[in-house]
């Protein structure tokens, strides 16, 4: 696992937290949207590796 994956997974797991500990409305747009670019970027660095497979 790079670098760049283990700082994603981790970006990943804090806005998931701040999910859960929020109610405001904009706030958990904002976490979400956040939370798919975190798993674009993530899907994005696994498809070499499964193309490889």
């Amino acid at each position: 696992m790079t670098t760049v994956t283990k700082n994603l997974l981790a970006r990943k797991e804090k806005l998931l937290e701040r999910l859960g500990a929020t109610e405001d409305a904009d706030q958990r747009s904002d976490i979400e949207r956040q939370l798919e670019q975190v798993d674009t970027a993530l899907q994005f660095l696994r498809a070499p590796e499964q193309t490889s497979e």
